[in-house]
């Protein structure tokens, strides 16, 4: 079974050549996890990038049932950001069937699962060097991008928002506007 493959573009067009290169590329994720029932290339030319080497974006996402994966990569060819969004679309493929595909039908005890998951993993655990806590003001959305602003802070600012009553996080995009991540306890 082949994945179907949309192919969405800005700000550049798709050559015969790229869109080759995609559904040949993505017809093969199928190996990877059959229950692929879809899977979107996002490719865009950012004139705007800080920095060169970064203008040729690829976002691969894929979505199955009961799952969504997705990667994103920059380079200063498409091709090359395609090869590492795949790569890295690949990896979180294994990282996922291994969380839920690894099951323990074969009758062996918890105790030898655990001993060959512990051996199976060598990515070290990531460790949290520093904690910090800091007084919050309860402020606006728009107080807290001023307050953002003032205090040169480029990427995020943590605040009590007065409106809805609950932490919230603005974030500065990577096209000047900004974003507000709202928690919700589930």
């Amino acid at each position: 079974m082949t994945v179907p493959v949309e192919i969405f573009t800005r700000n550049m067009e798709v050559s015969e050549r790229l869109q080759n290169y995609i559904d040949k590329k993505i017809a093969k994720l199928d190996r990877y996890l059959p229950g692929i029932e879809e899977a979107r290339v996002d490719v865009t030319y950012a004139k705007s990038a800080r920095n060169a080497a970064d203008r040729q974006i690829a976002q691969i996402t894929v979505r199955g049932k009961g799952f969504i994966l997705r990667s994103e990569e920059r380079a200063d060819d498409i091709f090359a950001a395609l090869d590492t969004a795949l790569d890295k679309i690949q990896r979180r493929i294994e990282r996922y069937k291994g969380k839920h595909y690894r099951g323990r039908g074969d009758g062996r005890s918890a105790a030898e699962v655990v001993t060959a998951v512990v051996e199976e993993e060598a990515e070290p655990q990531p460790i949290i060097a520093k904690r910090k806590k800091f007084a919050v003001t309860p402020m606006d959305e728009m107080e807290a991008i001023e307050q953002m602003n003032l205090l040169g802070h480029d990427n995020f600012f943590v605040f009590f928002n007065t409106n809805s009553g609950s932490i919230n996080v603005l974030y500065k995009r990577r096209d000047g506007t900004y974003g507000i991540i709202e928690p919700e306890i589930r």
